[in-house]
């Protein structure tokens, strides 16, 4: 059966980055996909929490809910936060208009289209578990019961590959890496839009051809300084616009 969606441009963890979401939605747009998926954490860290919701209200066919967004909600005890991301958090639940509050409070943390499992976290803990590891990872492909499992949350770059008999394959997925997805199981993580952790500071994006089974990592540079400098102007702790410049 043909999917309903082709074509697929997954974002996720985008953290109110608004210059690393338009530099990305604009790279998706030279070469438009039937439709845009969005794994959570719209808002959280970032100066520009409203705008950001708009751009991916108005252009993501699914989006998820993370803990950063659940946070800005109040939906999430901020203890269990680091202290930059709870001041961020907190200072992001203050800015929040109607709309943007409204959009996130309709979302939900796990979601599944055209046999496709979707999960911010991971399908045994889809808000908080981060999938870094080879259990985790088939652990996750296990409970969704899918040959494909789309993760976010660890601002990591991914790619695993399960098959019987053969030793998992795979790991972080640098800019341009492809992969082939007919033959045995596998979980992504397209990276995060808006504050990359795998030691490349430029927005990431993935490519799904779901008729084709072809997945293409994606990453597009943005104005760093321009998303750091609305940080300071927002009193945001400092460790929070230094991050970006490298990646981690």
């Amino acid at each position: 059966m043909i999917p309903s969606a082709v074509r697929v441009a997954v974002i996720s963890d985008i953290h109110a980055n608004l210059h690393a979401l338009a530099a990305v939605l604009r790279d998706i747009e030279t070469d438009p996909p039937d439709q845009v998926w969005c794994l959570g954490d719209t808002v959280g860290y970032g100066p520009r929490p409203n705008e950001c919701a708009d751009m991916v209200r108005e252009r993501a066919a699914v989006c998820l809910v993370g803990n950063h967004d659940l946070a800005a909600l109040g939906r999430i005890d901020l203890a269990v936060f680091s202290p930059d991301a709870a001041v961020a958090a907190h200072w992001t639940a203050a800015e929040l208009n109607p709309e943007t509050r409204g959009f996130l409070e309709a979302l939900e943390p796990a979601d599944a289209r055209d046999g496709v499992g979707l999960f911010h976290g991971s399908a045994r803990e889809p808000v908080w578990e981060y999938v870094l590891t080879e259990e985790s990872a088939l652990a996750t492909l296990d409970r969704a019961g899918t040959q494909l499992a789309l993760v976010g949350h660890s601002h990591v770059a991914l790619a695993l590959c399960f098959q019987e008999d053969v030793a998992v394959e795979g790991g972080v997925a640098p800019a341009g890496t492809t992969h082939e997805l007919a033959r045995g199981r596998w979980l992504l993580n397209p990276g995060s839009v808006g504050q990359p952790r795998d030691g490349d500071p430029r927005a990431a994006w993935l490519l799904l051809d779901l008729a084709r089974r072809f997945a293409e990592f994606r990453r597009v540079p943005y104005s760093v300084e321009q998303t750091q400098e609305e940080l300071r102007q927002a009193g945001l702790p400092r460790a929070l616009a230094d991050r970006l410049s490298h990646g981690n």
